[in-house]
């Protein structure tokens, strides 16, 4: 796990050189990245949600896409098109823009269900399907999506479906006095993302987010996170209790936490330990 902790923690060093004073919403950023997981940023406008996404891009060198969500949008804007070319007499597929590495869906609670629909295979297989032909994303892949939770005008709630796809949700929140100060004086003259650099290649998180799969979780653990996914599904106050999905998240983010605070210890070169007292 010696690999996971100093690759997390020049990535969480790095984002924050962009997004001032949210050290604890940037390592759960990190740690989705790590889980091969997506994110659902929900925030009021102009807290730093695109700066997020486009922050952690940079950071590992990964292509990144922005999609601006509308009402008039279509699926294919979003996976996109095959376009018949007359000189070959063949289809060409024009890749829409969710075929990259870090993907940023703006405000995707204002495109209509057919539309949201259309990140359903994506979020799940990492792949898209036009035309019958399935098209696979590179590693890694990660979705961040964002929503404004006070205005409602125009907007189409997210399904169950599609939140459940979704490994964590984040609130980024307003800076405090200090904070936004210092904001100030790094955005005086330009913005600090356009000259953030690449703190860790792809390899080295791919070779982190397989180590973190690898973690061994205490029985116990497990028995606990099973427990308390079902007490949401009989308790009288809880409209819909968590899928099976959630107990995965739970056990991945309980891996990744563990292996990013260097909570695990090693029996033998092959089997790698998470604790369950250390919670």
């Amino acid at each position: 796990m010696s690999s996971v902790k100093p690759v997390a923690e020049r990535i969480v060093a790095n984002v924050e050189k962009v997004i001032v004073g949210k050290a604890a919403e940037v390592q759960m950023a990190v740690i989705g990245l790590l889980c091969q997981g997506h994110l659902l940023i929900e925030d009021v406008p102009g807290v730093g949600k695109t700066m997020l996404a486009h922050s952690l891009a940079r950071s590992i060198g990964c292509t990144f896409s922005r999609i601006q969500f509308t009402p008039d949008m279509l699926p294919s804007d979003v996976t996109g098109v095959s376009i018949y070319n007359q000189q070959t007499r063949q289809f060409e597929f024009r890749p829409g823009p969710v075929i990259a590495q870090v993907v940023l869906t703006d405000e995707i609670n204002r495109a209509t269900p057919k539309t949201q629909a259309a990140l359903l295979e994506v979020m799940e297989e990492g792949q898209v399907t036009v035309d019958g032909v399935t098209h696979k994303l590179e590693r890694p892949f990660m979705l961040l999506a964002t929503q404004n939770p006070i205005e409602y005008e125009g907007t189409f709630p997210l399904p169950e479906a599609q939140l459940d796809r979704f490994l964590l949700r984040i609130r980024l929140g307003y800076p405090t006095s200090s904070d936004e100060v210092r904001v100030l004086d790094l955005q005086q003259f330009v913005h600090p993302i356009h000259g953030l650099q690449q703190t860790a290649t792809v390899e080295e998180l791919l070779g982190a987010q397989d180590a973190v799969r690898r973690v061994f979780v205490d029985p116990l653990v497990k028995s606990y996170i099973v427990e308390l996914v079902t007490r949401t599904r009989n308790h009288p106050e809880v409209y819909l209790g968590a899928s099976p999905r959630g107990s995965l998240t739970l056990y991945r983010t309980g891996q990744a936490r563990a292996a990013q605070a260097s909570r695990v210890e090693q029996e033998n070169p092959s089997v790698n330990v998470l604790v369950g007292s250390h919670g």
